[in-house]
């Protein structure tokens, strides 16, 4: 019975999802609708970056910079003819390749050290969309007068309109959730949460510590890589001002406010951080945004007060809090 509460909850959970965008398309909650396509998109940045984060506690950040060259790599070759299928895969490959050539002599690094070296990354990556005119042109953003980024199609259909994007995004964070749970589980996963926990031990009981952080650094940029290029070509338009440090400490927050290291956790931090103060925008105006980092930085301090766990933490991070209050 307790095996098949979960996947009914679960089930019944992604039913809703799909029967939910008939129900408001065309009244006038349609705007929900585009709501949910960023916290879809919010969803698969978080889980990307609890592969990091969560599974072999590696502090980045500096992930929205991925998130960016992942965005401008698409948008690029959209505009020159390729489309989205093939510069989704592009961007798959530039990102991993440049999180690689990061991950290689900093995953040496540990704790704020680590965390410093990817911060500077990421206003880097900000500063080069920024002032390369010729490639990214710059502050203005792509695409330039003239240029548009290729429609979406799949089978001959057109994705136009909000709802299209919201099932091929609901669908790519669905993706995101079932790699996430399949790599917690897995070989890899158990070396992951060894290397997290203590990474001398790690090394001297044989896990290859320095290629495992690797393996889940290229793991995350796959994540970012899919929400960069679903962002170009849903938005038609990418900015360096859409990826800032600002942006990755949102990230960080939902993480920390659903369980680091879970995946349930990670949604629900991911779904209340980027959706309800959107949604609250919507009903009470938008002065409501200024109060935000407020209101997260309250919730963040009362979770690590009251559950410092997590709202939805893991069975694994939930036993190895217990255990260290039992010892003090």
């Amino acid at each position: 019975m307790r095996k098949i509460l979960p996947v009914v909850s679960v089930s019944l959970f992604l039913l809703i999802l799909l029967v939910f965008p008939l129900l408001v398309q065309g009244t006038s909650f349609s705007y929900l609708l585009r709501l949910c396509g960023i916290v879809g998109l919010y969803v698969i940045l978080a889980l990307g970056l609890n592969v990091t984060l969560g599974f072999v506690g590696l502090f980045d950040l500096g992930y929205m910079a991925f998130y960016a060259i992942g965005a401008y790599t698409a948008a690029i070759l959209s505009v020159h003819g390729w489309n989205f299928w093939s510069s989704t895969f592009a961007a798959i490959l530039v990102t991993t390749f440049f999180r690689v050539i990061l991950g290689a002599p900093v995953l040496r690094l540990r704790g704020d050290y680590l965390a410093i070296v990817t911060l500077g990354f990421g206003e880097i990556v900000r500063l080069v969309l920024n002032n390369c005119d010729a490639l990214t042109n710059g502050p203005k953003g792509l695409p330039r007068v003239g240029e548009s980024i290729a429609s979406v199609t799949f089978l001959r259909f057109e994705f136009t309109e909000n709802i299209h994007f919201y099932y091929l995004i609901l669908a790519g964070a669905v993706l995101a959730a079932v790699v996430s749970k399949r790599l917690e589980n897995s070989r890899i996963g158990r070396a992951w949460t060894a290397v997290r926990e203590d990474e001398t031990a790690a090394e001297l009981t044989g896990v290859p510590v320095t290629r495992v952080k690797m393996i889940a650094f290229a793991t995350s940029a796959l994540f970012a890589a899919i929400a960069g290029s679903l962002f170009a070509h849903w938005e038609k338009f990418v900015t360096p001002e859409s990826f800032t440090f600002w942006e990755s400490v949102l990230v960080v927050s939902m993480i920390v406010l659903g369980g680091i290291g879970s995946v349930w956790g990670v949604i629900l931090g991911a779904i209340l951080i980027s959706g309800f103060p959107l949604f609250l925008q919507v009903v009470l105006g938008g002065n409501w945004i200024s109060y935000r980092y407020l209101l997260f930085g309250l919730a963040l301090t009362a979770v690590i007060l009251f559950r410092p766990q997590g709202l939805l933490p893991s069975k694994r991070q939930a036993m190895e809090l217990e255990v260290e209050e039992t010892e003090r």
